[in-house]
């Protein structure tokens, strides 16, 4: 089919990881991440967050976020998040079926965004036994609108956190479009910032599958290899999981990549902006555009063989990502200026 927007899911492999999956695939390697293409990938991270953290290889979003966050609480423990982050909204329950029965705690507000008196306020409403104790704060990264937190608001959360003895969990299934976004070194938003665990999204940033668990404290991580394995993401052939990093981080193109994905979700916002009867959600600062319209623009953009959600403010949502063709960004804004002529 011609190429869609609809998710960032939907690109194939790029070039780099795909051929560190070819040589991987030479000769005969020791299972379980124990060979040298998982050495290599552990220190490429440290090498890239400059700084001696460890690190966990996982298949998808869903483990590396749940099986994070269950390391740092007990079952009768708290997670506070935004009301439309993903963990809350798109991980079935996961946090809390690896953690024992952690709750989250979601702050009901209209901000994508936590800010430290969110944060406050929840972790110190009540202090009696009745109520899941706080242990960890989560933040995504980007928001699921598009949306970045800057070095400083992270630092302002993990102050906050430090204050009420929590800890900051990053999701950062897009967090290559935010270093891209921001120009900003990794460290500098995560572990200089305050945050104790990172998952790294492979899969969204052109790889074939893959999320990374970075812990910026390696006390933290005492005994996460075991909820690897107990959860079923031990990779019996984990070259295939650490290889493409190996040449995503060495080569750069992790950031190449991001910056494309941002690139051109700026590209169709600045090409329908003005338009008549379309308007955005949220402000285009990573690799997402959410475009507000009538059901009427939707349904023709679909009939013309647009796919798009429409699960986050009731907008579409575009996606772009490391191989998002600019000609093709080009038809779409051409056919939303079209359809949104033909509604008034």
């Amino acid at each position: 089919m011609a190429q869609q927007f609809a998710s960032d899911n939907y690109a194939g492999a790029c070039p780099e990881a795909w051929e560190a999956m070819q040589q991987a695939n030479s000769g005969s390697l020791v299972a379980y991440g124990e060979d040298e293409w998982t050495a290599r990938a552990a220190q490429a991270f440290r090498t890239l967050f400059d700084t001696q953290c460890e690190v966990f290889f996982v298949f998808n979003g869903t483990a590396a976020n749940s099986l994070a966050l269950a390391s740092l609480c007990q079952s009768y423990n708290s997670v506070i998040c935004a009301s439309c982050a993903h963990v809350e909204t798109d991980e079935c329950g996961a946090p809390e079926f690896f953690s024992g029965g952690a709750k989250l705690l979601v702050a009901r507000t209209d901000s994508a965004k936590l800010t430290p008196e969110d944060i406050r306020s929840l972790a110190t409403c009540r202090s009696d036994i009745h109520y899941p104790r706080p242990r960890a704060v989560t933040i995504t990264q980007p928001t699921e609108t598009g949306e970045i937190y800057t070095p400083d608001e992270i630092r302002a959360i993990s102050q906050t956190c430090r204050a009420l003895g929590l800890r900051l969990h990053m999701d950062g299934s897009r967090f290559a479009n935010a270093c891209a976004s921001l120009g900003c070194s990794p460290a500098d938003i995560t572990w200089k910032a305050g945050v104790d665990v990172l998952c790294f999204g492979g899969t969204k940033n052109g790889m074939m599958v893959g999320e990374a668990v970075v812990f910026f404290d390696p006390a933290l991580a005492d005994g996460f290899d075991y909820r690897c394995k107990q959860a079923g993401q031990l990779a019996s052939k984990m070259r295939f999981l650490s290889a493409p990093w190996v040449h995503m981080l060495e080569s750069g193109a992790w950031l190449r990549n991001g910056a494309h994905g941002n690139a051109c979700a700026q590209k169709l916002a600045d090409a329908i902006k003005a338009l008549p009867g379309v308007d955005l959600l949220f402000p285009v600062q990573a690799n997402g555009v959410f475009v507000r319209g009538s059901d009427i623009l939707f349904e023709k953009l679909r009939a013309r063989g647009w796919r798009f959600y429409t699960f986050i403010g009731g907008g579409a949502r575009f996606m772009f990502a490391w191989d998002a063709d600019p000609a093709r960004v080009d038809e779409l804004a051409s056919d939303i200026a079209l359809c949104s002529k033909d509604d008034l």
